[in-house]
C-alpha cells in the first residue's frame, strides 16, 4: 500500500475482517495488522493438526449466520466462492439412556425427532413463530444499540412473547415449555457454548437463539474448512483496495493529544492512519491496559479492566478417525453437531463444577462432525472429529498435569454414547486453554466468548457502560471484537456495527 492508510485494523479475526471489508467498500484505504506470521482469521481457521490430509478447524466450526447475519449478507461470501454444506440434522442431543432430541431446518423433522411428540410439536411451533419475526429479533439483538425500529415491528404482542423467553433462565424456560428430559436439555445445553448455566437468571437468550437460528440459517459447514471464510473476506478486502500484513504485532496505539493516530508494531515500525481511525479486534482489557497509555484511560475504566470478567476456559480435542463415529442413536450419525449433556440436572452439576474451579467428571461436550458433510476434510473413507468442553482456565496444578487425563475423560464420554469409538481413533490432538491463548491472544484463558456472557455483561454493559457503541475513551479508537456488543459468535456484527460508527464519525 503506497502512502498511509486511512484506517488501521488491529487483528484479523472475523470481526476485524468484516470491519475492514466494510470500510474498504466505503472507499477508505484500510490496513489490517495481524500478529500471526502464518495466516489470518484468528480463531476462524483450519490446519492439518493430527495427520497429513486431515483438516481440522482451529476454533469456530459451525456457522448459523452466513445467510442471515446482516454483516455476512452484505459481504455475500457464497457469491465469492464459499460453499456451505449442511447435514440432515443441525444438532443432536443424545443421552446414555437412549433418548434423543434433534434440531433440523425441516420443522416437520424437528417435530418427529424431539423426544416426546408433544415436545416436538411445541418446539416446531416456537420455531415457526420465530421464523415470522426473525428479522426483527436479529435487529434487536445484533444491531448497534439502541434498536428501536425492530422493537416497534414486534408490537403489540410479539415483544412480550420474546421478552418472556429472554428474561427466563434456560432451565426455567425448558421446564415450562417441554415435558420430557430429552427436549428439556436442548436449549440449556446450547447455552453452555459460553458461560451461561441452566439456572442463571435471564440466561435463556443464547440457548433460544442458537436453537432457533439452527432452524433458519442451519449449522453451515464451509467446504474446505473454516479458513475459507477468512480467505474470502481477505480477498474481498484486497479487491476494494485494502491490505493485510502478517507477522505485524501491534504493541502500542499511537496518540496525539487524546486522539488515536496510528500504531507501533513490535519491531518498532510506526504506521499512521491518515483519517485517524484505529479499530481494534482485540480483547478489551488488552486494548485499554496494554495498547493505550494508561493516563489516557479513565481511572474507573482501568480498574474495571484490571478485573475484567472473562468467560470459562475451553478444552478442545481433534481426532483423525478411521471411520465415522459409531453413535448408538442413528440420528447422531446424520448430525452436524452432537451435544453430550445427559439431563438438566447433569448440566447444572457440570456448571457448578466448572464454577468451583473443578475439572468436570462427566464433561458436557460440543462434538463436530465436519467430514460427514465435507469429505475433503479427510482422506477417502476416513473422518475428522472436533470437540470441546468448558473448563476452568487454570485448574489446580496447571494444565500440564491434567491435559492427557482430561482428554481421556472426553474420549470416555464419547465412548459411552458411541461404543467402539476409541477403536476408530488414528490420532488425537489436545488443545488446552493455554494453547488457545498462545494461538490467539484474544482467547484469554481459553475464553472463546469475548468475556463473560452473563446477562449483566450484555447490551449496554458490553464491554462496559457507556462504551457499548464501539467508541473507546480515546478519540478515534474503536473496539470491534466479540468483547463489544453483540458479543460471541461468528456473525461479524461487532465488526459491521463498528465500521458503521467509524464511517458516521468520519462523515
Amino acid at each position: 500500500m503506497a502512502g498511509d492508510p486511512d484506517a488501521i485494523v488491529i487483528g484479523s479475526g472475523p470481526n476485524g475482517l468484516v470491519a475492514a471489508c466494510m470500510l474498504a467498500r466505503a472507499g477508505l484505504r484500510v490496513l489490517v495488522c495481524e500478529a500471526n506470521p502464518r495466516r489470518w482469521g484468528g480463531a476462524l481457521g483450519s490446519e492439518e493438526a493430527t495427520l497429513p490430509g486431515f483438516v481440522h478447524d482451529v476454533g469456530a466450526a459451525f456457522f448459523p449466520f452466513p445467510r442471515i447475519s446482516p454483516a455476512f449478507r452484505a459481504l455475500d461470501l457464497e457469491k465469492q466462492g464459499v460453499e456451505l454444506g449442511f447435514a440432515e440434522f443441525e444438532s443432536c442431543h443424545p443421552a446414555p439412556d437412549g433418548s434423543v432430541a434433534c434440531i433440523s431446518r425441516d420443522l416437520d423433522a424437528c417435530a418427529r425427532n424431539f423426544g416426546d411428540p408433544r415436545d416436538g410439536e411445541a418446539f416446531a411451533a416456537l420455531a415457526r413463530w420465530y421464523r415470522s419475526v426473525e428479522p426483527s429479533v436479529l435487529g434487536i439483538l445484533l444491531n448497534t444499540l439502541p434498536t428501536l425500529s425492530p422493537v416497534l415491528k414486534l408490537l403489540p404482542f410479539g415483544i412480550f412473547k420474546l421478552a418472556r423467553i429472554l428474561l427466563s433462565s434456560g432451565g426455567g424456560l425448558a421446564r415450562r415449555m417441554f415435558r420430557g428430559e430429552a427436549a428439556r436439555r436442548v436449549m440449556p445445553g446450547l447455552a453452555l457454548h459460553v458461560d451461561v448455566g441452566p439456572r442463571d437468571p435471564i440466561g435463556a437468550a443464547l440457548g433460544f437463539m442458537l436453537s432457533m437460528t439452527a432452524t433458519t440459517g442451519g449449522y453451515a459447514i464451509p467446504r474446505g474448512g473454516a479458513q475459507v471464510l477468512a480467505d474470502a473476506m481477505v480477498a474481498d478486502l484486497r479487491r476494494h483496495g485494502g491490505e493485510i500484513r502478517l507477522a505485524s504485532r501491534v504493541e502500542r496505539v499511537l496518540t496525539e493529544g487524546r486522539r488515536a493516530v496510528g500504531v507501533r508494531l513490535a519491531d518498532g515500525t510506526e504506521l499512521r492512519a491518515a483519517r485517524r481511525a484505529v479499530i481494534a479486534d482485540t480483547a478489551a482489557a488488552s486494548l485499554l491496559l496494554d495498547l493505550v497509555a494508561r493516563d489516557l484511560v479513565p481511572a474507573r475504566v482501568v480498574r474495571f479492566m484490571e478485573r475484567f470478567p472473562q468467560g470459562w476456559g475451553t478444552f478442545k480435542v481433534d481426532w483423525a478417525l478411521s471411520s465415522p463415529v459409531p453413535w448408538a442413536v442413528p440420528e447422531a450419525r446424520r448430525s452436524a453437531v452432537v451435544h453430550a449433556g445427559d439431563s438438566l440436572d447433569d448440566l447444572e452439576r457440570f456448571t457448578a463444577q466448572v464454577r468451583r474451579g473443578e475439572l468436570p467428571d462427566n464433561p458436557y461436550l460440543v462434538v463436530g462432525q465436519q467430514s460427514l458433510v465435507d469429505p475433503s476434510r479427510a482422506p477417502a473413507g476416513k473422518h475428522t472429529l472436533w470437540a470441546y468442553s468448558r473448563v476452568p482456565s487454570r485448574p489446580t496444578g496447571g494444565w500440564q498435569a491434567h491435559a492427557e487425563a482430561f482428554a481421556d475423560r472426553v474420549d470416555a464420554r464419547i465412548e459411552g454414547l458411541a461404543p467402539g469409538f476409541r477403536s476408530t481413533v488414528l490420532a488425537r490432538r489436545i488443545v488446552a486453554p493455554p494453547d488457545l491463548e498462545a494461538m490467539d491472544a484474544n482467547l484469554v484463558g481459553g475464553d472463546l466468548g469475548g468475556g463473560s456472557n452473563a446477562w449483566h455483561r450484555q447490551l449496554v454493559f458490553r464491554p462496559l457502560f457507556p462504551y457499548f457503541r464501539h467508541r473507546m475513551p480515546v478519540e478515534g479508537l474503536y473496539l470491534c471484537s466479540s468483547y463489544a456488543h453483540p458479543g460471541a459468535g461468528v456473525h461479524g456484527m461487532c465488526g459491521y456495527n463498528a465500521a458503521g460508527i467509524v464511517l458516521r464519525d468520519l462523515g
